[in-house]
């Protein structure tokens, strides 16, 4: 026969145990999700005064297995220059198939390319067309290395530079009253398309 007082201490160790197992469950579940959270890395940007972004850890090694979007945005009438600090460094690889940077000209990922970059050499000053530039930094899952820091600002769209000139012309041929530099100068009004800045 058993007693009560007998039965207490199994009980008590089966409830020990179970909560154990919970708070086991409980802690794995919380380091998955930190570590889903970590792994999430980029940004959507648009600092008016521009700004700087890196790859995970820089400059220590970034992590393996990393998909990171970067999306700066320029204000109206405005366009991107971007510049990749010259501590560098990205596993290189044939035409960049494994850890690369990839740069494109919008806000998508199906928007014009500008280049895939990787390896010791920084890329060159990259200037958008427009108002975007998407960044796309991959890392797979061997050979990490240093990163890259790029920084960013921001320049007059051909178009804000065709207004200024515009304004310019115009207020300088109403001080001094010429008919004939009036005309020329309506004649260099804007046109009302998206901006054009180049890029290389």
């Amino acid at each position: 026969m058993i007693h009560g007082r007998s039965l207490f201490p199994i009980v008590a160790s089966l409830i020990i145990i179970h909560l154990s197992g919970a708070t086991k469950k409980g802690t794995e579940k919380q380091t998955t999700s930190e570590t889903q959270k970590s792994v999430q890395c980029g940004t959507w940007t648009k600092h008016a005064e521009g700004g700087i972004f890196t790859s995970p850890n820089y400059p220590s090694k970034y992590p393996p297995d990393r998909e990171c979007i970067y999306i700066i945005e320029a204000a109206p009438r405005q366009c991107i220059e971007l510049y990749f600090d010259e501590k560098y460094s990205i596993e290189p690889s044939w035409e960049c198939k494994f850890d690369h940077i990839e740069v494109r000209d919008g806000p998508f990922g199906f928007s014009p390319i500008i280049g895939r970059f990787c390896g010791q050499q920084n890329p060159p000053v990259i200037k958008s067309s427009g108002r975007f530039l998407w960044i796309k930094f991959f890392a797979d899952g061997e050979l990490e290395s240093m990163g890259f820091s790029a920084r960013y600002n921001f320049t007059p769209g051909k178009e804000t530079e065709r207004i200024v000139f515009y304004l310019l012309i115009h207020s300088l041929n109403v001080h001094k009253g010429r008919g004939l530099g009036q005309v020329e100068a309506r004649s260099l009004k804007p046109n009302p398309g998206p901006p054009h800045c180049g890029r290389t």
